[in-house]
């Protein structure tokens, strides 16, 4: 789903005309996602992906026709044309997995991974694709906020559970209150980070969108510990009080070194506050009360960097709170300077011919 999600933001990003073909291949990958959802329940249920995998392919065949198009541009055609035939290769080889019952499945498994990952740095190779930064950061940004609600909603399904258990002990109070403060802190800390397209810089564009998928995984896993750790306060769950708290504790210090990295590589500056957060949120994991304690953590670093921030967004502290929900709401200036549309900077794409060709 991520990797899907990101061709096509790249994609939006360099060749956006949102005319009347290009919204129609977008429902072709929206039918594709479709089948995926339809196909979750077997994939996990019976180990039987042929509905997902059609699904996906699917959803490439609308991408392929996309770059098909787009080859039509004298200037893209070698980039469009290697994009194309690498995501065709690629969509055969999932097919012939499913399908085809090979031995070995998970090694082919792991090599049509990565050639899915290599398609876009060979098709950039022949001629970088044009994008814009801040159509980008805000693609991002707002898929960042649909995870994080998917681990509002697992959150919410925690509470909930708890509330029906009748059982409502000083331990699980305080676990229940500091559910809706980690992930508050977790939305409000990638906010916060400057952003990293101060210029169309390719290589840095390449790793900031690679590494989402990191941030991305650790955001859904923290939706599933929280309610790992309900079950643990309930005295549901078999598991140790330090494996309950590992479970929480290792996909939060995943995305505050996320968070520290991309700082980092933006300022270029050393910020000890994230390596400090770690630390502490690991350490937490072999205390009593781990989800308040890491609500603490989050919380106090949160208000750090805040205070940190040179920008009239983080003012503190009504004011900045202010702003920051507003900019937010314009899904423009919280990941850098204002943003431009997307689709007035994308290559616009040839229209189709009078015969319909």
């Amino acid at each position: 789903i991520w990797w899907a999600w990101m061709n096509f933001t790249w994609f939006a990003s360099a060749f956006d005309t949102d005319d009347v073909p290009y919204r129609l291949k977008v429902l072709v990958q929206m039918v594709g996602l479709l089948i995926i959802a339809a196909g979750v329940k077997r994939a996990f249920e019976a180990d039987d992906f042929r509905v997902v995998t059609i699904g996906y392919a699917v959803m490439r065949v609308g991408l392929i026709a996309q770059w098909l198009r787009a080859a039509r541009i004298g200037s893209h055609r070698p980039t469009a044309l290697r994009y194309a035939i690498g995501l065709a290769i690629v969509q055969v080889g999932w097919i012939s997995l499913a399908f085809g019952g090979w031995p070995g499945a998970l090694i082919v498994w792991c090599i049509l991974a990565v050639a899915e990952l290599a398609v876009p740095v060979f098709a950039e190779r022949a001629a970088p694709t044009p994008w814009h930064a801040g159509h980008i950061a805000e693609r991002y940004g707002l898929l960042t906020i649909i995870v994080i609600g998917e681990s509002v909603l697992a959150g919410i399904i925690a509470i909930q559970t708890a509330f029906d258990s009748g059982h409502l002990e000083a331990g699980l109070i305080v676990g229940i209150a500091g559910i809706p403060v980690i992930l508050f802190a977790m939305w409000w800390l990638y906010f916060l980070q400057p952003s990293l397209f101060g210029s169309s810089n390719n290589r840095l564009g390449w790793v900031w969108s690679y590494g989402h998928f990191f941030i991305f995984g650790a955001i859904a896993a923290v939706g599933a510990a929280l309610a790992v750790n309900v079950d643990f306060l309930l005295h549901t769950a078999h598991m140790s009080g330090a494996a309950a708290g590992l479970v929480l504790a290792i996909p939060v210090a995943v995305y505050l070194v996320c968070l520290w990295l991309a700082a980092m590589a933006a300022t270029k500056r050393a910020s000890m506050e994230f390596p400090v957060a770690i630390g502490l949120c690991v350490a937490a994991a072999y205390l009593p009360g781990t989800v308040g304690i890491i609500a603490v953590i989050l919380a106090g670093l949160t208000a750090y960097r805040v205070k940190l921030s040179q920008t009239p967004r983080a003012e503190w502290p009504a004011k900045g709170v202010k702003r920051l929900i507003s900019s937010f709401c314009r899904g423009s200036a919280c990941l850098g300077s204002p943003l431009h549309s997307g689709r007035r900077q994308a290559t616009p794409l040839p229209q189709p011919a009078a015969d319909g060709g």
